[in-house]
């Protein structure tokens, strides 16, 4: 998977490919080009390494030796080169190094240890008892997850080249990431501080919406696309905006809070507080919460039966006239919230995305899609791909990974900065 990869890695090569200003930098760029390179096209000759990086052969044969003597990059074959002496092809070594991604949900924890072709190696997912994501269990169960997917894989410690975190919160990165989820009662968590009581691994911690809008991008459904909103649906809603092939994150990398824009004023009351969230319409807990009002029913479900509720829904909306109408509502919210996306940011593609995203749009897309036609303007629209989502229920986990693997890369691959303190968990 990790093969052929586009959108934020692109832009990280064109951000480390500024003018160097010492020696040391110049090595530094010119092996972090060859690197995106190989991650971005899979294969290649150096002749044509040196074309896409644009230095000499000479230099591209330095580098490249270099990078097989650290055993970073591997020799796989030849290719032909029109009558003369066939080209060697060398590309990264998928098991040189490892990377761990986690999704941190509000009711269950996925930790994925993948290679560097993003061949999921070793799973762990677990629940929480907790009715309400608590902080201190959160990093209980990703500890735990990371300890168990290493063992797993019969690694160590030192062969993690960083760990990747989705949190359903802002993330504010100032002296080591904090989280803002409001929705979900973390007001300003120090959660890589707490994390690193932990383990002495390197830690990327971002938005969920937002590493599954990198998966999506590098390996999915907005992959090649300039201009792209991936909405996360599940129990929050969120999106993941690229702009020019950039991720936009706005002053306080808060941009992407769709579920938190108005769509009824003074309408229902959102988790967040406010009154007429689009998230109050359009998230699982809402849907769920409108079935059993139109049905006469007061009954509370747990989050954790939510998707259950959900696929009951869509597969019993041909005879359940009440689930009949409550998602042909959601299929009207979301298709106006996407409307809206389209009036404001003029995407070229939206892809819905998150366990329920998907689920909608396998048997609402045509019904989204007209919604968001009556509700856009025609331009905007008439440019306008709706798509599901590619890459499945793991995205979030898989886009988290992504985040080291930048990190790698663009450092030009084994650095200290990347290795661990200690050679192992810390406990």
């Amino acid at each position: 998977m990790g093969q052929h990869a586009d959108g934020e890695g692109v832009n990280m090569q064109r951000r480390i490919s500024k003018e160097p200003q010492t020696v040391r930098d110049l090595r530094k760029t010119n092996r972090a080009t060859a690197l995106w390179e190989l991650y971005l096209r899979g294969a290649l000759s150096r002749q044509q390494i040196g074309v896409a990086t644009g230095v000499s052969l000479a230099t591209v044969s330095n580098v490249v030796g270099e990078l097989i003597d650290q055993r970073v990059v591997i020799e796989v074959g030849s290719e032909d080169s029109n009558g003369g002496r066939p080209r060697g092809l060398v590309q990264i070594d998928p098991e040189f190094g490892f990377v761990i991604g986690v999704d941190i949900g509000e009711t269950s924890f996925l930790v994925e240890l993948f290679d560097l072709s993003m061949r999921v190696r070793a799973s762990h997912r677990s629940m929480t008892v907790l009715t309400r994501l608590e902080p201190a269990d959160a990093v209980t169960h990703v500890v735990q997850g990371i300890e168990q997917v290493i063992e797993g894989a019969q690694l160590a410690a030192p062969d993690i080249l960083g760990v990747g975190i989705g949190v359903p919160g802002l993330v504010e990165h100032a002296e080591g990431a904090v989280v803002h989820g409001q929705s979900v009662g973390w007001d300003a968590v120090p959660l890589e501080k707490l994390m690193r009581r932990h383990i002495s691994l390197p830690i990327i911690i971002d938005n969920g919406a937002k590493t599954l809008g990198q998966a999506e991008t590098w390996f999915g459904a907005a992959r090649g696309v300039d201009n792209a909103v991936i909405a996360l649906l599940g129990i929050g809603v969120g999106t993941s905006i690229i702009s020019n092939r950039q991720l936009y994150r706005g002053a306080t990398s808060s941009a992407g809070e769709w579920g938190h824009t108005t769509v009824v004023v003074d309408g229902r009351k959102c988790r967040c507080g406010a009154l007429g969230c689009l998230e109050a319409y359009i998230g699982a807990a809402a849907i769920v919460g409108r079935y059993d009002e139109l049905a006469g029913r007061r009954r509370r479900t747990s989050l954790a039966d939510l998707e259950s509720r959900i696929d009951r829904m869509l597969a019993t909306r041909e005879t359940d006239d009440v689930a009949a109408q409550v998602l042909d509502e959601t299929a009207t919210y979301l298709g106006v919230g996407i409307a809206n996306l389209a009036n404001l940011f003029n995407p070229e593609r939206v892809v819905v995305g998150g366990w329920l995203g998907q689920s909608l749009a396998s048997f609402l897309l045509p019904e989204i899609r007209n919604a968001a036609g009556r509700n856009a303007l025609r331009l905007p629209f008439s440019h306008l791909e709706i798509v599901r989502g590619e890459l499945g229920a793991d995205a979030v986990a898989l886009g988290a990974a992504t985040l080291p693997v930048a990190q790698f890369l663009s450092l030009g691959g084994p650095a200290k900065a990347m290795q661990p303190t200690d050679d192992r968990l810390a406990r």
